[in-house]
């Protein structure tokens, strides 16, 4: 379905509402009027506002997996996630779970809409590592984690890396002096990556996001609260994955044009830790979260070195001039150098 967008499948997205008229969406009428609108596209979701009368709710319609999953289990990934999450108060309230392919060849999922704003890093950093410390902290029992468990992270992340970097060092298109440096990267990596066994010593496991960049938050600044959203990539993992992923320059960078200073970081940091109530976390999440930024940065760089190239070959569905100039300042030689020459000169 290569024209396959919030636009155009609105209608069909209305058709499903008509005709399943679904239940558990608190104060809805099946047989009332009611609107629905495109509310925000992803990768693999399409998500839509329905409103009747005062009350508002998203349909959110699932197409694809990130994570290797069937329509029919990522989206009941998802919802079982929510649920989850559900006591934090840190995410959308999920409605009801559709997986039957009955109606639409895709996953469906109604939750509550939460109004607001991106968050804005100079504002909600305290607000957002208070947040991280809520749902960090949820207690599950085993037999209720369905998440995808981390791994020998910082290997794994090293070889999806390795990968991506692979597309850029062997096209025509790159740069070689910016190739010289990824390799020297690489090596340093490929070092750096048995520092795992911290992790493997002392295994902290919750629930993480992975996907903590600023537009996937929602700030409401007027009732004064902040939630997280899109859950569809969640693990089983150390906390730090979440914490390093927020902080570092090729996330805050993404869409915005701020790179959190050491104070910065060092007043998040102190925010999640006061939200602890574990004194072992509390003690040891600087070096957790240390120890994986270079390989958050890694991640980003590579994957734009990557696009980059695909791009160009018209291998990539992206084809927004603005993501095209965000994937040309993260092969920069000189913005990559300031991202891993202190990890180079480090001993770790």
């Amino acid at each position: 379905m290569a024209d396959l967008s919030i636009h155009t499948f609105l209608p069909r997205a209305r058709e499903y509402l008509l005709q399943v008229q679904p239940n558990n969406v608190p104060g809805w009428q099946p047989d009332g009027d009611f609107t629905i609108s495109p509310l925000a596209q992803g990768e693999y979701n399409m998500n839509f506002l329905v409103k009747q009368g005062k009350n508002a709710w998203v349909l959110r319609i699932n197409t694809g997996s990130g994570i290797g999953l069937t329509v029919q289990d990522q989206i009941a990934y998802e919802y079982k996630t929510l649920q989850l999450l559900e006591p934090a108060g840190s995410s959308p309230v999920p409605y009801f779970l559709d997986n039957s392919l009955q109606h639409l060849p895709f996953g469906i999922l109604g939750m509550s809409y939460l109004p607001g704003e991106s968050l804005d890093y100079r504002r909600d950093l305290i607000d957002s590592a208070r947040l991280f410390a809520k749902y960090h902290q949820l207690k599950v029992p085993a037999h209720q984690v369905h998440l995808i468990e981390e791994k020998n992270s910082l290997t794994r992340t090293f070889e999806r890396c390795t990968k991506a970097l692979d597309t850029y060092l062997t096209s025509d298109l790159a740069d070689p002096n910016l190739s010289a440096y990824f390799e020297e990267v690489r090596a340093w990596a490929d070092e750096a990556r048995h520092h795992e066994k911290y992790y493997l010593a002392d295994p902290w496991h919750c629930i993480v996001n992975t996907e903590v960049n600023n537009t996937n938050w929602i700030v409401n600044r007027r009732a004064k609260t902040i939630h997280l959203v899109d859950w569809e990539r969640a693990q089983w993992g150390d906390p730090s994955q979440d914490l390093s992923h927020f902080r570092v320059p090729t996330t805050t960078l993404w869409k915005t044009s701020y790179r959190m200073s050491p104070q910065d970081q060092q007043g998040m940091m102190e925010a999640y830790k006061s939200a602890l109530r574990d004194p072992h976390l509390r003690d040891t999440i600087e070096e957790r979260t240390r120890l994986r930024d270079p390989f958050s940065c890694l991640r980003a760089i590579s994957w734009c070195a990557m696009s980059w190239v695909k791009y160009q070959q018209n291998e990539h569905v992206l084809k927004n001039p603005d993501t095209f100039q965000r994937f040309a300042l993260y092969i920069n030689l000189d913005f990559v150098r300031s991202v891993f020459d202190p990890y180079l000169r480090s001993s770790v």
